[in-house]
């Protein structure tokens, strides 16, 4: 879900911080969306003092697993705004995007359509580099180097999303889920996001109508279907 900060950004901060930096690695970015890294004893207890707060008891939070520390430090930042389209009318807030279950998308994929009936476009919204380490076979993949093109991107296909249940995906569900709410907001029909992206496809169903890798913005560069390193550190 996209919100903005508002009283985020000062809520007991520092304290929040320190519990952080107990984790001793990992990126946080204070908007909507971070990554961290740690012992299992260390990332749990981490959130479940985060979720002790009301605030904060629906937060989301997607794990996968590691055999070497995949960040080289940690960085926390405050953000206006991540994964931007850099467009007024292309940041929706406020929201969660409707979803498909990674098992019921491998279903649809077999049977080739959704459960409707209708034919189901996989759109992919990561750039052209990560495109290139693997993505779903027959997804749509567009021409871009940034998100901030996508908008544009998608444009240029709406025809060939009419009439279609499109599923859109990225590597965690971040990204596809922004875009799945400005397609929507767009006058777009029958949009879809992948839930938890292709890493929470593979952890839950495999490669399944997937080739190649998923490209991860860490050490490890990229993941096969059984979540194993492209670059194991260990």
């Amino acid at each position: 879900m996209w919100r903005s900060l508002g009283e985020m950004s000062t809520l007991w901060l520092n304290d929040f911080v320190r519990g952080v930096a107990a984790l001793k690695m990992g990126r946080m970015i204070l908007n909507a969306a971070a990554y961290l890294a740690g012992e299992d004893a260390a990332i749990h207890g981490f959130f479940e003092r985060l979720r002790s707060d009301a605030r904060f008891a629906g937060l989301r939070v997607k794990y996968s697993r590691s055999r070497s520390q995949p960040f080289a430090r940690l960085k926390v930042k405050v953000k206006r705004e991540i994964i931007s389209f850099r467009r007024d009318d292309a940041s929706p807030l406020g929201g969660r995007a409707p979803d498909v279950a990674p098992s019921a998308l491998a279903r649809w994929l077999a049977q080739g359509h959704d459960d409707a009936g209708r034919r189901v476009v996989l759109l992919d919204t990561r750039n052209r580099q990560e495109v290139e380490y693997g993505t779903f076979a027959g997804a749509m993949t567009l021409p871009i180097d940034r998100f901030t093109d996508l908008p544009a991107a998608v444009e240029a296909h709406r025809d060939a999303l009419a009439d279609a249940t499109v599923v859109s995906f990225c590597t965690g569900g971040i990204r596809c889920e922004k875009a799945a709410l400005w397609m929507q907001e767009a006058g777009m029909d029958n949009v879809l996001q992948l839930d938890g992206g292709i890493l929470g496809y593979f952890e839950q169903v495999g490669g399944q109508g997937y080739e190649g890798r998923c490209f991860v913005f860490d050490e490890r560069v990229a993941l096969d279907p059984e979540l194993r390193p492209l670059v194991d550190a260990a």
